[in-house]
């Protein structure tokens, strides 16, 4: 048997982060059985669509690495694989369970089904479709279908006994009938809903192993009554426990929670985002953390999922993202700061490389950066106690008689280089009777007006420039007299 999985997701919007795991944990499993990944578009709940969405999740799905041996933009023997260019399929195959009696036409109006379950509500039942319409002649149910009366195709339920499915996880799952609804099959529409096209897609697609939340195991048991029904062997199914944003709550972009593509915007590298979610719910049963995305398809083991829902550490993300960056080439890193670089230095004459030299292991999100860099565009505002640092024995006069030492020998330093400038200030501060720290401290802070920054006084200086430094050492200088 080739394995074939399939990732279906339905294009309302961004690929949340639910989504791409599962997109992931698909996309390990088929590779490390040597077997084929595919992509379908159900888009059958036609009034949820977002415009755009299954572009999107094409360039979610490349940006993310997880190639997809057969789908809509790359073709396959099983086609087509959306599902509204599909519409034609599913009828017949509604048309055969009616005929065993597996399901049947129903004739209810919306204003019929609200009605009774109003009714229901107010005897304080929980209200199920009541097979009104199981009972109507198939010759009269033909003729009315014919003659275009608005219909549905249900599932027929049996009313007794128990539906029942087989889970890699979670073992064997049991649903007494009478709790299961008549649920949809084909819609007024014409087009089916997805419990249904699910089932027949993945028959005909060949599907051997389908991966999907918990959200769907309540619905596996009515998935298998049909597959019992049309007499075809049910997919093995592996219900994956959801990623939640706290003890209580599902991540959802309703709620401003991420999407994949938001984090890349963000400035998350895409291998560290990977990596993280392989191991929202996943254990490689070692101590190991940091995967390759094919070191995870060696290591991907369904004995590793957990039944226990996984909580999105952000914190975890950023440390994640960090080490990535961290050891990223340097040239790599250099590529990916310059468009942040740009957002506040454009135009500054900054040398980007120098900059990036000192930023490389201080960034933890690329988002993060125009901050950090910001004050070598302008100079922020601050008061005179950041010139004092008891550690260094900084005072607000130590650090004025520092600046003004420095500033005329700044001024006529010829070659203003990082190396000149930091020879300059700790011979300054050698024949002045100061600690190096007592010159470094008071220009670094009259330089950047931050208690933090990458790089020291002569970095600094070296970026900025001889004019620039100057001026901020002469604000520095009024400021301190003032005080």
């Amino acid at each position: 048997m080739t394995v074939r999985t399939r990732f279906a997701p339905s294009p309302t919007g961004y690929l949340h982060l639910g989504g791409l795991r599962t997109a992931l944990y698909t996309y390990l499993f088929a590779k490390k059985n040597g077997g084929k990944f595919i992509l379908r578009i159900e888009d059958t709940d036609q009034e949820r669509e977002v415009p755009g969405a299954v572009e999107l999740i094409y360039k979610s799905l490349r940006e993310a690495g997880l190639a997809y041996d057969e789908g809509p933009d790359v073709g396959g023997d099983y086609g087509p694989y959306i599902q509204t260019q599909r519409r034609d399929t599913y009828l017949p195959y509604a048309m055969q369970l009616v005929e065993s009696g597996a399901a049947y036409p129903c004739f209810c109006t919306k204003e019929e089904l609200q009605a009774r379950r109003d009714a229901a509500t107010a005897r304080g039942e929980q209200w199920k479709y009541d097979k009104h319409c199981l009972n109507i002649p198939k010759d009269e149910a033909l003729r009315r279908m014919q003659s275009g009366e608005p219909f549905v195709i249900r599932q027929n339920i049996p009313l007794t006994g128990t539906a029942s499915f087989d889970d890699a996880l979670y073992g064997h799952v049991e649903a007494p009938c009478d709790t299961l609804d008549d649920n949809v099959l084909i819609k007024a529409d014409g087009l089916p809903t997805y419990n249904f096209a699910n089932v027949i897609d993945d028959h005909l697609m060949g599907i051997t192993h389908v991966m999907r939340g918990t959200e769907y195991l309540s619905s596996a048991p009515k998935y298998n009554l049909l597959y019992e029904a049309f007499g075809w062997q049910p997919p093995v199914y592996i219900h994956l426990s959801p990623v939640m944003k706290d003890a209580t709550r599902k991540l959802s972009k309703r709620y401003g929670d991420p999407s994949f593509e938001d984090l890349l915007a963000q400035g998350y590298v895409r291998d560290a985002i990977i990596n993280f979610i392989a191991l929202l719910g996943w254990s490689p049963g070692d101590e190991r953390e940091f995967f390759t995305l094919q070191e995870l398809v060696e290591a991907f083991d369904l004995k590793g999922l957990s039944k226990a829902p996984a909580i999105f550490n952000t914190e975890k993300l950023v440390w994640f993202n960090h080490e990535y960056i961290t050891r990223m080439p340097f040239e790599d890193y250099l590529a990916m700061a310059t468009p942040w670089f740009d957002r506040v230095l454009a135009g500054k004459g900054i040398d980007y490389r120098r900059l990036a030299e000192l930023m490389h292991t201080r960034t933890e999100v690329f988002d993060r950066v125009p901050d950090m860099v910001r004050f070598l565009a302008e100079l922020p505002a601050y008061g005179t106690e950041l010139y004092t640092h008891k550690k260094m024995k900084t005072d607000s006069a130590v650090a004025l008689r520092a600046l003004e030492l420095a500033r005329p020998a700044l001024a006529a330093l010829e070659n203003f280089s990082e190396e000149a400038v930091k020879d300059l200030l700790m011979t300054l501060a050698a024949e002045n009777g100061l600690k190096t720290g007592q010159m470094m401290w008071p220009v670094r802070t009259a330089l950047s007006g931050q208690a933090s920054t990458p790089g020291g006084a002569t970095e600094i200086a070296y970026l900025l420039g001889r004019e620039e430094s100057l001026s901020r050492i002469d604000k520095g200088i009024e400021m301190l007299k003032n005080a």
